[in-house]
C-alpha cells in the first residue's frame, strides 16, 4: 500500500529535498515488497520442488516492458501527475484483490522442508552466511550489466555507431525482450542442466554477447549482441536470489538482494567513469568481465 501511494508523490514535490524524501520512501517500499516476494517465491519453489523461480522474474520483465509501454502512450494525452496517481490506484486495487486472497493462503512449506535435518530454526552459521554473500555477488554481477544496458547501450548504438534515436531504443528493447524469455524457460533450462550449468551457460554466453555488443562495428552486429547478452544473463539473477534464500530464509534473500540491485546502482556511473577515461565501448566491456566472473563464480561454488 505504502509503495502504491508514494508513486503519486513525486509531481507533487516542489524541492530537491522534498523529492528526495519521496524517492526515499518509494525504494524503502519497493525494497521490502521486493524481498517479501522472493521470499515467498522461494518458499513456493521448495513446496513444489520444481525450479519455477525465474517465471517470477520474467512476469516482473513483462511489467517493466508493459510499462514502459504504456507511459509511452500516455505521455501526450495525461499529466505525469494524473499517470502517477492513475497507476498508484490500479495498484491500490490490485492490492486489495490480491492482498485477501494471499490472506487466505495456508503458509507454504518452509524452504527447508523434506530435508532429513531437523528443522528447528536456527542461526545461519559462517559457512552459509558467506555462500550468501556469494550468491550476492553473482546477483551483482548481473544487475551490473541491466543497468549498464538500460542507461548506456542505446547511447552507444547512437554515438558510436550513428543509429537513429528509434534504432538505438530498439537496443534495449530487444535486450529486455531476450531476458523476458530466457525466464520463460528458466524453469524447463534449470530442470535440464540443474544450477551450475546454467550460471556457467548463461555467464559464458552473456560474457560473448556484450563482447559483440560493445565491439562490433556494425548497428545489427551489435543489436545481435544485446538479445545474446540479455538471453545469457536471464536467470542469474533469479537463481542467485533462490539459492540465498533455502540457505537462509528471507535474511539470505534480503542481502542477496541488497548486493543485487546495489550492482544496478553501481553500473551506470562506473560505465560513465569509464567511457570517460577510455570509451564507451570499451567500458560497456566490463559488462563481459562480471558475466565472466559470475561464471568463475558459479563453478567454484557447484551453484
Amino acid at each position: 500500500m505504502v509503495l502504491c501511494l508514494s508513486v503519486g508523490l513525486p509531481p507533487l514535490t516542489h524541492s530537491a529535498l522534498a523529492l528526495g524524501t519521496v524517492l526515499l520512501l518509494f525504494g524503502a517500499a519497493y525494497g521490502g515488497i521486493n524481498v517479501a516476494f522472493n521470499s515467498a517465491a522461494v518458499d513456493l519453489v521448495a513446496a513444489l520442488r520444481r525450479p519455477i523461480m525465474p517465471s517470477f522474474h520474467a512476469a516482473f520483465s513483462l511489467g517493466g516492458m508493459t510499462g514502459a509501454g504504456l507511459g509511452a502512450l500516455v505521455a501526450g494525452s495525461l499529466s505525469p501527475t494524473r499517470h502517477l496517481w492513475g497507476l498508484g490506484l490500479v495498484g491500490l486495487l490490485v492490492t486489495a484483490v490480491a492482498g485477501r486472497a494471499l490472506l487466505r493462503c495456508e503458509p507454504l512449506t518452509p524452504a527447508d522442508a523434506g530435508r532429513p535435518e531437523p528443522s528447528a530454526p536456527r542461526r545461519p552459521d559462517r559457512r552459509t552466511r558467506a555462500l550468501v554473500v556469494v550468491f550476492g555477488l553473482i546477483a551483482l554481477c548481473t544487475a551490473y550489466g541491466e543497468g549498464a544496458l538500460a542507461d548506456w547501450g542505446a547511447l552507444h548504438l547512437e554515438e558510436d555507431l550513428d543509429a537513429s534515436p528509434g534504432a538505438a531504443a530498439v537496443g534495449y528493447a530487444l535486450f529486455a525482450l531476450a531476458m523476458t524469455i530466457g525466464r520463460l524457460s528458466g524453469t524447463t533450462l534449470l530442470e535440464r542442466l540443474g544450477r551450475t550449468r546454467t550460471i556457467l551457460a548463461g555467464g559464458s554466453t552473456a560474457a560473448a554477447g556484450m563482447l559483440l555488443g560493445a565491439l562490433a562495428p556494425s548497428l545489427w552486429a551489435a543489436l545481435l549482441g544485446y538479445a545474446v547478452t540479455g538471453l545469457g544473463l536471464a536467470n542469474l539473477f533469479p537463481v542467485a536470489i533462490e539459492r540465498a534464500g533455502a540457505l537462509a530464509g528471507p535474511s539470505g534473500v534480503a542481502t542477496a538482494s541488497t548486493l543485487g540491485y546495489g550492482g544496478m546502482l553501481l553500473g551506470p556511473p562506473a560505465i560513465g567513469f569509464m567511457a570517460d577515461w577510455f570509451s564507451l565501448p570499451a567500458a560497456l566491456t566490463s559488462v563481459a568481465l562480471l558475466a565472466a566472473v559470475a561464471t568463475a563464480i558459479g563453478f567454484a561454488t557447484a551453484a
